[in-house]
């Protein structure tokens, strides 16, 4: 038989066995990376149901369905899935092949098969219990003031190193001035300080530096670097925001020594707290401080998204000490920190209310001061009463609507003539166009206010009212009539005057008595616009139907209005509104000559009567309702009481400042991985949690929270808050924290430097309840704090950086600092705490590049020499001086700020306009209060700038100074005036103020005033 001749059949592929043929290939080429050790992309595949569970992407293993498997197409690789294992060599095809014909078979496994449990685990020190070591033995005990000094001098004594001597006195309390609350001892306080020889002179110094409300400041200012703070919403449009109330908040809290654990949990969970205060609430700001975007066409979403990824990177930084960002689009690329544990921990974060509307800013909540909510409640109070009598009054009154809209049923109307305009001017610009009906209509552009004045003629001889007709038309906003966005208009005042029509006879001013509309605004009257008041007017809005509608007013004069021959008409229309642009759009004026009672009801509230009352619709009842109130000449007194208290009302409530908050949503997000971080790529669901390498966190409700975050942070076994918190307060006292990297106690970060210092001072922190006081009067008190910052040779050879603490650390200040120094010196610094950001002076030009201009409106008064923490901080463009000496911009956390050196600085204080006034004043201040012969004064403007004497060379150089400037000056009125302050001491010439102002420019520019020792 010919092989032609035998039939083809199409025998089914063999079955696959998993346990035989499958599970050995994953083991083999994939669970290095997805194993129970390590697991990557939340994906293991050592055992088949986790295989086909999946992992961060999704399910792993679709049954019968290769294709749709994510591990097949990780096997094979496609356009947006790179081919795995990463790094090293595919997959054979026959083994891809295997796989997949597993996968078409279903997918099976044992069901009984036995999976490893696997907890993510570290041996990383950082991730370790916090253990609070023995005090060590030192060769030198009598060195010691406290435990800090023995671990230090241990370390010092294994060196073969010994600490340097004490700092003098005078540079011991400039430290601790400097330090502590960021200002520098006046020369008063120095002289006390010295005079104090009693034992215990420095911790009763100390305990009242920590006492001083400068304190707060000091280290609040330190804290809104972590927190971000800033005035403005960031990116280029960078509109303004009010969170000022959250920076307040700090410095309060800080100064009343709330324990750290609370201050903490407040921020990041205040409104989740029992009773949620006020002031816990205005705490959550913390993670409000996160940027907003303004500009067009973005996606609310991604940057809401982005708003929380910030929220978790800073949480991670500033408690954590761990850079957890780094694991938004994949595993961590060192630290022990899963996608995952990425994506639970910003669930935790993910189901607050806001949507990152930068032009809402929602939530936010008014935050009011004890005398404005006192008034506020006042004020509601009072509303209240005032509306009873009122509600009682219009229920009396109501009684006789019925008869009135009978009697208005039978009244015929008066009729009016239309005068047509024959002139027309406008005060400020607007431009009026008569249209065919003679109405006049307002084009083109728009001014905020204005005042139309129109010139008519008629022959009637004799003019009972006049009447002016707002009129609609499709050119103006949402139809009119009136000018503003709505439609709406504010009429401040009416007036009229009058002259005979022939001849040229002077015009009459006509007293206007009384007047009618037949609609008016509540709060707006047409009374308002006769009463003689610029800020009061006519308006039309309505709560019940379209405002947008024709209205009319009538204005009747004390008499008529009689010339033989007729009359030439000059009528006035004024707007005055604090609203902008709200003028009438279009109007129309006529005049009437029946009597004035057959006149006072306008045509439309007749025509309404007369019009059954189930035809009418509920704009119209509301219309005839409000001009049956206009006949109430008893309820004006009773309305007009009411109107004044809520308009008192709605002023306080305006003058209120908001804050942004956080809120919990009613309804939870769900929350998956965001493949590759794009978050328009949604991978598995994940629920709130934390890290898997740090001990679990306890919810008190099913889901966990801010709250149960926030507790979880502060347990007693939690091996990072108490560490990364007091590295960061010792980075403060230091230059440096025991490690190095402050933001990264990871397996790329430094080692600590004394690592049984750093968890003897994190559980003596737990041990003393969080307080912060505690812990840092326990640093400055020490022997190592108290230290010369002076270098030596062997230190500079093998401690450069002093990691060793040999010594005390010479830093230059802070940029804050530095000028708050500097108006100190100058006498001119104002002790206010507290409030709305403010504007000192900053060159010119500073805004000219930036896309939307900021209002920089310069302080004038105490503003003006506020402490540098107020200034008003736009993040596109900070005031100039602060990031000349490296302040943050405020976009991400500052756990650390970086010291440059460069000409710039030295610049700023020789030249910038605010040190050239401190300059001045620190000259005022040595002619005003320094004693009369040079040489003391020269001293006296040492120990103002300096807290310190000088050396007889550094007063023979100032000297020498001194004359030179005196006889620059003396040869130039000119140049001596414009250098001079404008407020002299009596007796003292321009020319000697000039030199004395060049003296303390000098003393203000020494590296030694912006060092702290």
């Amino acid at each position: 038989m010919s092989w032609h001749s035998i039939p083809v059949t199409n025998a089914a592929p063999p079955k696959v066995d998993y346990q035989k043929q499958i599970k050995p290939l994953l083991a083999r080429h994939c669970n290095g990376c997805h194993g129970a050790k390590k697991v990557m992309s939340g994906f293991r595949a050592d055992a088949g149901r986790l295989a086909a569970r999946g992992g961060d992407r999704g399910a792993g293993i679709v049954p019968g369905q290769p294709e749709k498997s994510l591990l097949f197409q990780v096997l094979t690789g496609t356009d947006d899935i790179e081919r795995m294992p990463y790094e090293k060599p595919p997959l054979k095809p026959a083994e891809i092949s295997l796989i997949k014909e597993w996968i078409v078979q279903g997918a099976k496994f044992p069901a009984d098969e036995k999976v490893v449990r696997g907890r993510r685990t570290s041996d990383h020190w950082a991730f370790q219990p916090i253990v609070r070591a023995k005090l060590p033995a030192v060769n030198n005990p009598a060195w010691t003031r406290n435990a800090i000094d023995a671990f230090v001098l241990s370390r010092l004594d294994r060196e073969k190193l010994v600490p340097a001597p004490e700092a003098d006195r005078v540079t011991l309390l400039r430290r601790l001035s400097l330090d502590l609350l960021g200002l520098p001892p006046s020369p008063d306080q120095v002289d006390r300080f010295l005079a104090d020889t009693a034992p215990g002179a420095y911790d009763r110094l100390v305990d009242r530096l920590l006492a001083s409300p400068r304190y707060g400041e000091r280290w609040g200012r330190h804290w809104l670097d972590l927190a971000r703070y800033a005035d403005s919403n960031g990116f280029t449009i960078d509109g303004a925001r009010s969170i000022w109330k959250f920076r307040d908040w700090v410095i309060d809290a800080i100064n009343a020594d709330v324990p750290f654990d609370r201050f903490s949990t407040e921020q990041l969970a205040g409104d989740l707290m029992p009773g949620g205060r006020l002031d816990q609430l205005v705490a959550t700001g913390f993670h409000r401080n996160t940027l907003a975007n303004q500009e067009g066409g973005t996606d609310d979403e991604q940057f809401r998204v982005d708003a929380v990824v910030d929220r978790v990177s800073t949480t991670g930084a500033v408690f954590l000490g761990l850079t957890v960002g780094c694991a938004r689009c994949h595993e961590h690329k060192f630290d022990p920190i899963s996608q995952r544990d990425f994506y639970q921990l910003f669930a935790v974060f993910n189901n607050c209310e806001d949507n990152n509307d930068a032009n809402a800013l929602d939530p936010k909540i008014s935050v009011p001061s004890p005398a404005q909510a006192t008034e506020r409640a006042r004020l509601a109070s009072a509303i209240v009463s005032a509306e009873k009598p009122l509600a009682e009054h219009d229920r009396r009154f109501a009684a006789g609507m019925s008869a009135w809209e009978k009697r208005l049923a039978s009244i015929d109307a008066g009729s009016f003539s239309t005068l047509k305009p024959a002139r027309w001017t406008t005060a400020k610009g607007a431009v009026l166009t008569r249209l065919d009906d003679d109405s006049l209509i307002v084009d083109f552009s728009v001014p905020a206010n204005d005042t139309y004045t129109v010139t008519l003629e008629t022959s009637l001889e004799s003019i009972t009212a006049v009447r002016i007709e707002t009129l609609t038309h499709t050119s103006l906003p949402k139809n009119g009539p009136g000018r503003g966005d709505n439609g709406n208009f504010v009429l401040s005042e009416v007036t009229v005057a009058a002259a005979p029509a022939s001849g040229n006879a002077k015009l009459s001013p006509i007293k206007i008595t009384s007047a009618v509309a037949d609609h008016s605004q509540e709060g707006y009257s047409i009374s308002n616009a006769i009463d003689g008041n610029p800020k009061t007017g006519w308006a039309i809005n309505t709560k019940t139907g379209s405002p947008n509608v024709n209205r009319q007013a009538i204005f009747f004069p004390a008499k008529p209005i009689a010339h033989p021959g007729g009359s030439r008409l000059v009528l006035s229309m004024a707007h005055n509104g604090e609203s902008a642009n709200y003028l009438v759009g279009r109007f129309r004026v006529s005049v009437g000559t029946a009597a004035p009672a057959d006149l006072k009801i306008p045509g439309p509230i007749l025509a309404i009567a007369r019009t059954a009352r189930d035809k009418r619709s509920k704009a119209q009842q509301a219309q005839l309702v409000d001009a049956y109130r206009g006949t109430d000449s008893g309820r004006k007194q009773l309305s007009d009481t009411l109107i004044d208290l809520k308009k008192r009302r709605d002023a306080i409530n305006k003058a209120i400042p908001t804050t942004l908050v956080l809120r919990e949503r009613k309804q939870p997000r769900q929350t998956h991985i965001h493949i590759r971080g794009d978050f328009l790529r949604k991978g598995a669901r994940v629920l709130p949690g934390v890290p898997e390498v740090l001990p679990p966190m306890k919810t008190a409700v099913p889901v966990g929270t801010r709250l149960d975050l926030a507790g979880w942070l502060f347990e007693p076994g939690h091996p990072l808050t108490a560490r990364v918190t007091v590295n960061r307060f010792w980075q403060r006292f230091f230059g440096l924290g025991f490690v190095e990297t402050e933001n990264d106690f990871g397996l790329q970060g430094d080692p600590p430097s004394h690592p049984l210092l750093l968890d003897w001072l994190a559980s003596e922190f737990i041990r003393r309840g969080w307080a912060v006081k505690d812990l840092h009067r326990l640093i400055v008190t020490s022997a190592t704090y108290r230290q010369s910052s002076a270098t030596r040779p062997e230190l500079l050879e093998r401690d450069p950086r002093n990691r060793l603490l040999a010594r005390q650390t010479r830093m230059r200040m802070e940029a804050e600092t530095i000028r708050d120094t500097a108006l100190a010196a100058a006498g001119l610094i104002s002790d206010k705490i507290g409030g709305p950001g403010v504007y000192p002076p900053q060159p010119e030009g500073i805004y000219i590049l930036t896309q939307q201009k900021k209002a920089w409106p310069e302080a004038k008064g105490e503003d003006r020499f506020r402490r540098c923490m107020y200034t008003y901080f736009w993040r596109s463009s900070p005031y100039p001086f602060l990031p000349t000496f490296d302040a943050p911009d405020a976009t991400t956390t500052c756990t650390r700020r970086s010291r440059s050196n460069t000409p710039l600085q030295a610049l700023t204080l020789a030249n910038d306009k605010a040190f050239f006034e401190i300059a001045q004043g620190v000259a005022r201040r040595i002619l005003s209060d320094g004693p009369t012969p040079d040489s003391q004064r020269l001293r006296f403007g040492f120990r103002t700038c300096l807290s310190r004497e000088p050396s007889s060379e550094e007063l023979g150089t100032l000297s020498e100074f001194l004359s030179i400037q005196r006889n620059r000056f003396s040869q130039s009125t000119k140049a001596a005036i414009a250098v001079a302050p404008a407020r002299r001491p009596e007796g003292v010439s321009a020319a000697e103020a000039a030199a004395w102002t060049a003296v303390s420019r000098v003393l203000i520019n020494l590296d030694e005033f912006i060092t702290r020792e």
